[in-house]
């Protein structure tokens, strides 16, 4: 593990004038907050596709912008890791973006029904919640607990993954863990006191994202991605029907901000349609081991590329 050094060891002590010290206790607290801010500052939310077993191979590609732009923001690894000081964040999933929203605007209200669903919670309870959204009434369900149920079920049910069917309901089990972490304050205040910043949060299509950018701006999309295979297209990976004309669109997109002289990088997985599609541009290839599959024989590495847009 880290050693824990005194922070005496980390440089020389400027003399306080008071005209300089805003910086000084600006330096200092940040680099005292780095080891916090990766410990506190990661994904409330564990998401389809998520990308925490690739974040050391996106974050060196990913160059310091004046805005950075995550267009599918999903559960939000890259941004959490990378914690740019502007940035726009959107998804087409609007519990998702709830969960974002009441995290910092109603951060006690959310901690306290957490607190609330971590005592009551037991596989009875699970479902019972699980079910709210096939009431007819669910939708005025005040905002933050919609986004308290979303989070108590994301770390309660089997691999921890949201996923809903056809009809848009969640549909993953149980997952009987012992020791959940639902009411994860330290996690939650920290998210918050980010989102606080100068984080600007949009809900729908991903072009919303990419309106009026300026050039120094960065764009990280990670989309759902072109199936593989028949079997790897379960309603996760599609949601909102991201087919190949989708794709397609996504790549135009691209070509687009190309042309203003903005920077990328996309995610997508290593098929022939997506290097066809990309031939234009540096493609990277990384593998991922995505437990996206309940039967253990079916997990490995999944075959991903890297677009690089630089």
């Amino acid at each position: 593990g880290m050693t824990h050094q005194c922070s005496a060891t980390t440089g020389h002590r400027t003399p306080k004038n008071m005209s300089q010290q805003p910086t000084i206790i600006e330096r200092s607290a940040k680099e005292e907050n780095i080891m916090a801010k990766k410990i506190l500052l990661k994904p409330v939310l564990k998401w389809v596709g998520g990308k925490r077993q690739l974040l050391d191979q996106i974050l060196p590609l990913i160059p310091e912008s004046s805005t950075y732009v995550e267009p599918f923001v999903g559960g939000g690894a890259v941004l959490l890791a990378k914690q740019p000081e502007n940035a726009i964040i959107n998804d087409y999933n609007s519990e998702l973006i709830n969960v974002y929203e009441c995290v910092r605007d109603h951060t006690d209200e959310l901690l306290d029904l957490l607190h609330s669903h971590a005592e009551k919670n037991s596989a009875d309870y699970f479902y019972s919640i699980r079910a709210q959204d096939r009431e007819p009434n669910f939708k005025e369900r005040s905002p933050v607990q919609r986004a308290a149920r979303i989070i108590y079920l994301n770390k309660t049910c089997f691999n921890g993954l949201y996923r809903v069917n056809s009809a848009g309901q969640f549909n993953s089990p149980y997952g009987r863990y012992n020791n959940p972490a639902i009411e994860n304050r330290p996690a939650i205040r920290a998210l918050a006191k980010y989102l606080s910043g100068n984080i600007k949060i949009l809900c729908g299509d991903y072009e919303l994202a990419l309106q009026n950018l300026d050039k120094d701006s960065f764009v990280y999309l990670d989309p759902p991605y072109m199936p593989i295979s028949s079997s790897a297209s379960f309603t996760g990976y599609t949601e909102g029907g991201f087919d190949y004309n989708e794709q397609l669109r996504l790549k135009n997109n691209c070509d687009k901000l190309a042309s203003q002289g903005i920077k990328f990088l996309e995610s997508n997985s290593d098929c022939e349609e997506i290097r066809e599609l990309y031939k234009d541009y540096k493609i990277i290839s990384v593998s991922a081991n995505r437990s996206i599959n309940s039967r253990a024989d079916r997990r490995g590495a999944i075959k991903e590329v890297l677009i690089d847009g630089r």
